[in-house]
């Protein structure tokens, strides 16, 4: 993902065929094609272009409690270094999921994925606070999940 945000021109078409696919990524080219007023072919040449854009990617969206990951964490990260560039790092370990640059109390948020808290500890204390630059991190746990949606639509 690019740092620097991107404004598609996307039709109402396109828009509503992303609605449609983020109430069900697995829903038929035919079925999308008759929301929108498209054929099939259309449709599915509509979704190949806008995936081969970067912008929409249908994948699987999981629980992790139930796939064995049992630590969750978002953890905020303060740096003296240039903050983008600490980013680039971060985005290379594979349990943080989310990590984005920020403007306010901490220069960087990142979520972590872990099967346990050594896990977590271990990724805190040996792959982040060792990127030069990291002065500071502060965890926030997760107790319980409440809501992890991706529908928000195209607005």
């Amino acid at each position: 993902m690019s740092s620097t945000p991107k404004h598609p021109a996307l039709d109402d078409i396109s828009k509503r065929i992303v609605e449609l696919l983020q109430e069900d990524g697995r829903r038929p080219y035919a079925e999308i094609g008759r929301e929108v007023g498209l054929s099939e072919a259309a449709a599915r040449q509509r979704v190949q272009r806008m995936t081969e854009a970067g912008i929409i990617q249908i994948v699987a969206v999981t629980d992790p409690m139930q796939l064995g990951f049992h630590r969750m964490s978002m953890i905020g990260i303060r740096v003296v270094e240039d903050p983008r560039a600490i980013a680039q790092e971060l985005a290379k370990i594979p349990e943080l999921a989310y990590v984005v640059v920020t403007l306010g109390t901490f220069d960087i948020l990142v979520e972590a994925v872990c099967e346990s808290d050594e896990d977590l500890l271990d990724l805190i204390a040996t792959r982040i606070r060792t990127i030069p630059g990291v002065v500071h991190t502060e965890s926030l746990l997760y107790a319980g999940l409440y809501k992890d949606l991706y529908n928000w639509g195209t607005r």
